[in-house]
């Protein structure tokens, strides 16, 4: 049961900033970012490489700037040359799996089994003891989410919001929203990057195909925290969210390997299934809800 708990923390601290960053895109500025499959693994392929060659912070900081990058291309197509949202990311991500390739050295997989990491690094401070995985990762996730909240709340981030809310109305404000379409999705394909260049070095590998399906397994989870943490919407609760469904899915994904209840060759169906659910519970929610209310008024009828 321990094991299964690390687990669970330790993946959803790392891949809940793809939900951050899909907050950030999806969410804030109303576009369908399909960039993050490849830039995940793009994140991931520059963090390793540079692991292997003995700079593994270093890798972690260019795996940030090249996923950036990723999404000022989705972003250029996007308000520049009139390409629409979703086929903009698709383009991008197309074109990201040879880069991704040429990154790994034109290999599928590069091994990081006796190179330095930041996790070793850490692990010589003798600070968490044999929770020091989680505990690195859930400082930088935290980081991040702060460093997120903060910025939402700047004169900069509001301008985003607003973009993302009404962006004919914020033209006639002096505000660009192309401008902000290009900064928002650079921040939100950085937290990416971020997310696979932690996850490559946790396990000291990167793999071409890493990245297949994580924008919706992302989703899921920012969907299953906005159901848990019903209420009041708020911006911190919003981005608190993108944590607890992270957690809440590693759990669930961590308990089926560890009973094998179902066997391994149907996880991927189960993750589809799970990944339904929680995207469709909202809807089902809402109706149950009118069907009840309904119910009620024709009794009182």
């Amino acid at each position: 049961m321990v094991y299964i708990v690390q687990t669970a923390l330790q993946l959803g601290c790392i891949y809940a900033l793809v939900a951050l960053a899909l907050f950030l895109s999806y969410r804030i500025l109303d576009i369908a970012d399909l960039t993050t499959d490849g830039c995940f693994v793009l994140g991931m392929a520059v963090s390793v490489s540079m692991a292997a060659k003995g700079h593994p912070i270093a890798g972690i900081l260019m795996a940030i700037l090249s996923g950036g990058c990723a999404g000022l291309v989705t972003a250029f197509l996007q308000t520049r040359m009139g390409v629409p949202s979703i086929i903009a990311g698709i383009i991008t991500n197309t074109g990201l799996y040879t880069v991704n390739l040429m990154v790994m050295g034109w290999s599928s997989s590069v091994s990081l089994l006796k190179s330095e990491t930041i996790f070793t690094i850490f692990r010589s401070t003798g600070i968490g003891g044999s929770w020091y995985a989680i505990l690195l990762s859930a400082l930088i996730t935290f980081a991040c989410m702060g460093t997120m909240r903060w910025f939402l709340s700047t004169r900069l981030g509001l301008s985003i919001r607003a973009a993302g809310d009404n962006r004919d109305m914020v033209s006639t404000s002096s505000i660009d929203p192309r401008r902000m379409i290009m900064i928002g999705l650079f921040l939100s394909n950085c937290m990416t990057a971020l997310s696979g260049a932690v996850a490559g070095q946790l396990q000291k590998s990167a793999d071409i195909n890493a990245g297949t399906g994580i924008v919706v397994i992302g989703l899921a989870s920012l969907i299953i925290g906005e159901t848990l943490l019903q209420g009041r919407r708020s911006l911190t609760r919003n981005i608190l969210a993108c944590l607890a469904g992270n957690i809440v899915y590693r759990m669930i994904y961590a308990m089926i390997l560890q009973t094998r209840i179902i066997p391994i060759e149907c996880l991927k169906l189960m993750t589809a299934l799970i990944v339904a659910l929680s995207i469709s519970a909202p809807y089902i929610s809402d109706s149950l809800k009118m069907k009840n209310r309904a119910r009620r008024e024709t009794g009182h009828a």
